[in-house]
């Protein structure tokens, strides 16, 4: 009978998730620049779930790539582990994207990463394949400086005074995307600067946790509640917040949120809302970006990028591994 009292270790495990992210990078670089970003998604989803089946875990995928009929990806739902055959091994929730930025993977353009992120059953939302207005500053702030309640405006002043700054001094990461141009304009009527990015609204968030390195002090703007959950993940370990609130455009949506046994549509989670206990993150850099290096070619072998952290402890890794090949 398998035992349900096994202990998530995080300290453990947390080196095999990089294996996870790392074999997904290095599966998805062969493809970087050959503009077929389904191939390119493929092989880091299937290097990723090989990895992951050799871990003596107990996982179910809750933030994953859709539903169960859309496999071979790995759907929402999908068990994996060694453990889910034996019965040995933790519990444990997943959230992952095995690649995020398939168009900028395809097009060889900065800050692809495989994500993976890992914490006791039970302990991440279950976010339905919708969007997310999110909202996203680094650490060291109080609770209430910003909010989703408040106007982009608002949000850039309020942090701008909390930071003790103008707000020329603040700078914000934005999707560029048309549904996002008025928002786009109102933070550039308070003087602020704006960094739009094409893809990858993980990385962007993330950004928010090492202002000082990135430039980034906020993160806004509408994307997938999947990669929401991801984030707050990141931000668990590194420390700052985000605020989230489902998006939906028809009632199609709205069925899915309720799949997902969610009945407050008008909620707005924080990161501990979205992930509620202890997890372990992991990313490898697929293209060269602003967070991680990308996977390279050296004579006789790979090397890629990794940044592993935990937040029970808060700690940060970056790593650098080296893949021979023949």
């Amino acid at each position: 009978m398998p035992n349900q009292d096994i202990p998530f270790d995080d300290r453990m495990l947390s080196l095999g998730l990089a294996r996870v992210s790392e074999a997904a990078a290095l599966a998805s670089a062969k493809l970087i620049g050959r503009g077929n970003e389904e191939a390119a998604d493929q092989a880091a989803v299937d290097a990723m779930r090989t990895q992951l089946n050799l871990l003596d875990i107990r996982g179910v995928v809750v933030i994953g790539e859709g539903e169960r009929d859309e496999a071979p990806m790995l759907y929402i739902g999908e068990e994996v582990g060694r453990g889910t055959a034996t019965g040995s091994g933790p519990e444990v929730d997943i959230a992952l994207d095995p690649l995020e930025g398939t168009t900028l993977t395809a097009k060889d353009m900065p800050n692809a990463l495989a994500v993976i992120a890992m914490g006791p059953r039970g302990s991440m939302l279950h976010a339905p394949d919708v969007y997310m207005d999110k909202l996203a500053i680094g650490p060291g702030f109080a609770a209430d400086v910003v909010s989703l309640d408040m106007t982009p405006a608002q949000r850039v002043e309020a942090l701008a005074a909390a930071k003790g700054v103008s707000c020329e001094d603040i700078t914000v990461c934005i999707l560029e995307r048309p549904r996002h141009q008025d928002l786009i304009a109102e933070v550039r009527g308070t003087g602020a600067a704006i960094r739009l990015i094409t893809d990858g609204d993980v990385a962007g968030v993330i950004h928010c946790a090492e202002s000082a390195k990135t430039g980034i002090d906020m993160y806004m703007g509408s994307g997938g509640a999947p990669e929401g959950v991801l984030a707050a993940a990141a931000l668990k370990c590194m420390g700052g917040q985000i605020f989230g609130r489902l998006l939906f455009r028809n009632d199609d949506e709205r069925g899915r949120a309720a799949k997902a046994g969610i009945t407050d549509l008008d909620r707005v989670y924080t990161r501990d809302d979205m992930v509620t206990a202890d997890v372990i993150f992991a990313a490898t850099g697929v293209t060269d970006g602003s967070l991680l290096a990308g996977v390279q070619r050296e004579p006789g072998a790979l090397t890629c990028e990794t940044v592993l952290m935990r937040s029970m402890t808060g700690s940060v890794r970056r790593m650098t591994y080296r893949h021979p090949i023949g």
